[in-house]
């Protein structure tokens, strides 16, 4: 179980740069130290931890996966919508409708956080090795010195690929920046890159234990993280990307890359003792991620793990700004789209962990929400416990941020394995089957058809990582590794235009045009169906109906307003929006830095 009893340990490599930040318990026995260069710091390995731990801090707080890498870089995407209403904020809304402009003011502070922990983790890489412990101490002391060596490896590779999958070519340093003679570099090629990290995730999947090998009780940076980052990193190099002569192109060699993705999953899915899924998926969220405990199964392979305490620079805002509402409290910033909802099966047990249509009001009752305002529930605030925070008016809660889990591992395999073979094998079909059937509670009658040819498979591919990894900020990279980021956001915008409309065309004629819900309640209880005409015209007394689909609210507030600003993925453009612009100040900053296309 996960102790949440958690100290804040301070970090300061001394190199060209002083480093300071603050990190949570991932070892309880490791106490605060002042200001030390790296002579002190790489002087034995428990200060050597501390600066591994100052490189992991890099992933966390708001310019990190608190908020702003985690919850505006992924959307719009086909299933779900970032923070709602028209762009021209100049931040958020501006990026999830592609309207971002250089000048966004959302765009530097991560841009920089990131090369603060490449540059953490370099200082690790460069001064780790060259420890005398790590060639001659005792063997405790060289095994847990490659196992941080591994871990700054891992986070290198994690902050290259951040940089690389949101911004394209950018300049890459593999060495502190106290050895460089020239810190303003140009782009490097992103495939060089990904070629880099891929052959450093190799070598530390040597250095880095397996799970149950240390217990399996803290965040840190596991074999199955190693394993699983360097599958997920594979499929990126192997697929689509945004050139720059502004088209979008995979490699000739692809499917070498889907084989080592193919190879990674594999090793992972041999060892079940470390990592398996968890017979539940409403569980994977309620009863662990925030419950604030370690999920038990190893289903999370990777996650960043938040300090707590309210810190902008180590905490999280999941269940702040996404989730649902407490009277005035919270953002309800991310949308699950309706024909997200309609895309789950109704026997399928993640559509309610997923979605959550409605909020809280001041009294602590449930406010079902329209169609068109259906909260991502898989971080709702009425869940997380271990403090409960309902009605709490704090913005950061403590909760964990999911990398990577297990059932995206037997997705990849699937993947992988349908693209090397021209279509899936049996090994294949039994993965992607692995993840049906928990989602339908181990129901085989209710999984439908497993597709056995090319493309019937990859289009099921498609859709399950869609229903199992929603909200999770995967789904956009997808698409744009799949080249079909543009198609499946025209497609999401013809299905919303036909859920706006009344009456409703097939084949949502029998969808209902309200629901009526029970008031004065602590749980959402509906007394009529999502996939039936609700014979409700008048909700009885004790309940209350709200919009769903047939309504105008759904164009007028997902689609176009009534001023004619387009909302939803408005301003997409095929052949540019698949990156983010360069900061402006990054720009100004290097000379030799050109900006992205189109911008």
């Amino acid at each position: 179980m996960k102790k949440l009893s958690y100290k804040y340990l301070a970090v300061l490599l001394v190199a060209t740069t002083t480093l300071a930040t603050s990190c949570r318990k991932y070892l309880d026995e490791v106490q605060p130290e002042s200001t030390f260069g790296p002579e002190y710091v790489f002087d034995n390995v428990d200060n050597a931890t501390r600066a591994i731990l100052g490189t992991y801090a890099a992933m966390t707080g708001d310019n990190g996966y608190g908020i702003r890498i985690s919850m505006y870089y992924p959307y719009d995407d086909d299933i779900m919508m970032g923070q709602g209403g028209a762009p021209g904020d100049n931040e958020r809304r501006d990026i999830a409708r592609y309207n971002v402009q250089p000048s966004n003011t959302q765009l530097l502070q991560p841009y920089s956080q990131l090369y603060s922990g490449v540059e953490r983790a370099n200082l690790c890489i460069y001064y780790i090795p060259r420890m005398e412990q790590y060639i001659s101490g005792t063997d405790q002391q060289k095994r847990d010195l490659r196992r941080l060596h591994g871990e700054a490896l891992t986070l290198r590779a994690q902050y290259y690929f951040e940089l690389v999958r949101n911004w394209g070519d950018v300049p890459a340093q593999w060495q502190p920046s106290a050895f460089e003679t020239d810190l303003f570099k140009p782009k490097t090629n992103r495939d060089s890159i990904y070629d880099r990290i891929l052959s450093d995730l190799e070598l530390a999947a040597t250095m880095v234990p397996w799970r149950t090998e240390v217990g399996g009780t803290s965040e840190r940076i596991t074999q199955g993280a190693v394993r699983g980052l360097r599958a997920r990193i594979a499929l990126f190099r192997g697929g689509y990307a945004l050139r720059s002569d502004r088209t979008m192109r995979r490699p000739a060699n692809y499917k070498e890359y889907y084989q080592i993705a193919r190879d990674e999953c594999a090793a992972i899915m041999a060892r079940p003792g470390d990592h398996s899924l968890n017979p539940s998926f409403r569980a994977i969220w309620k009863d662990n991620i925030l419950a604030h405990r370690i999920e038990p199964n190893g289903e999370v392979l990777f996650e960043v793990a938040m300090a707590g305490g309210g810190s902008a620079l180590g905490d999280s805002k999941l269940g702040y700004y996404n989730g649902p509402r407490y009277g005035s409290f919270g953002n309800s910033a991310l949308i699950i789209l309706p024909t997200y909802f309609y895309m789950f099966d109704p026997a399928d047990t993640r559509r309610d962990v997923t979605a959550a249509p409605y909020d809280f009001n001041a009294s602590g009752f449930v406010v079902a929400t329209a169609a068109n305002a259906i909260r991502d529930g898989k971080f709702r605030r009425d869940w997380i416990t271990n403090p409960v925070v309902l009605s709490s008016n704090a913005q950061y809660f403590g909760i964990n941020w999911p990398m990577i889990r297990f059932s995206d591992v037997l997705l990849m395999f699937a993947e992988a394995d349908n693209e090397i073979n021209n279509g899936p094998s049996a090994a294949a079909r039994a993965a992607f089957e692995r993840v049906r059937l928990r989602a339908f509670n181990n129901n085989a009658a209710l999984i439908g058809t497993t597709p056995s040819d090319y493309t019937g498979f990859f289009n099921a591919i498609v859709k399950e990582r869609a229903l199992e990894l929603g909200g999770e900020g995967i789904r956009k990279y997808d698409l744009i590794r799949w080249n079909i980021l543009g198609q499946k956001m025209a497609e999401t915008k013809a299905e919303l235009e036909a859920l706006a409309t009344n009456p409703l065309p097939a084949p949502y004629t029998n969808l209902p045009r309200t629901m009526t819900y029970k008031t004065n309640s602590t749980t959402l209880e509906y007394l009529n169906s999502f996939y039936a005409p609700n014979p409700n015209t008048t909700a009885p007394a004790g309940y209350a109906n709200v919009n769903w689909v047939g309504q105008s609210n759904i164009r007028s507030s997902l689609l176009v307003t009534s001023a004619g600003v387009p909302v939803y993925g408005g301003y997409f453009q095929q052949n540019k929006n698949e990156l983010l612009p360069f900061p402006q100040a990054a720009i100004d900053a290097n000379p030799r830095l050109v900006q992205n296309p189109g911008y």
